[in-house]
């Protein structure tokens, strides 16, 4: 019995199989990639009720140099998940600080500090992180606060 031989049409309609297990690998790579980048955009942010304000510009958060500092409503001073009592506070400024300094002046360093504070909060414990901004040998003078914008109750 002889063969028949394949036409060139037979072979176009014979089936071709696609090994996706290195797109599934990839994809997966993808999604673990893109959950721990997210995860670290969020560490320097602490859960806080910011005071309200009347007014305020939007935070685009482009400044990626900025030293972010939270105060919780017992005044504990958080940075990038660490607690820091005044004293350490004062050195990791001062660190921070150092390595922008400005050429024209280097008594002032031209990174900018945001201080978010719970609404709960005393103002005693911003005027702290100010005053430590302030130290010579840190010289911060960038300073924002931060705050949520919402509709102040009239009473």
């Amino acid at each position: 019995m002889k063969r028949k031989k394949k036409s060139a049409a037979d072979k176009t309609n014979e089936e071709i199989e696609l090994d996706l297990t290195p797109m599934i690998d990839v994809v997966f790579n993808l999604i673990i990639f893109f959950m721990i980048v997210t995860d670290m955009s969020q560490k320097e942010l602490e859960l806080l009720t910011l005071p309200a304000a009347m007014s305020a510009v939007e935070d685009k958060g482009q400044d990626k140099k900025r030293i972010i500092v939270n105060i919780d409503r017992n005044g504990k001073k958080v940075v990038k998940r660490t607690e820091y009592d005044e004293d350490a506070l004062a050195k990791y400024l001062y660190r921070e600080a150092s390595t922008e300094r400005d050429p024209d002046n280097p008594a002032f360093c031209d990174r900018p500090i945001l201080i978010r504070c719970d609404s709960l909060a005393t103002f005693n414990s911003v005027q702290d992180v100010m005053r430590q901004c302030a130290t010579p040998g840190t010289g911060i003078w960038k300073v924002q606060l931060a705050a949520s914008v919402g509709h102040l109750d009239e009473e």
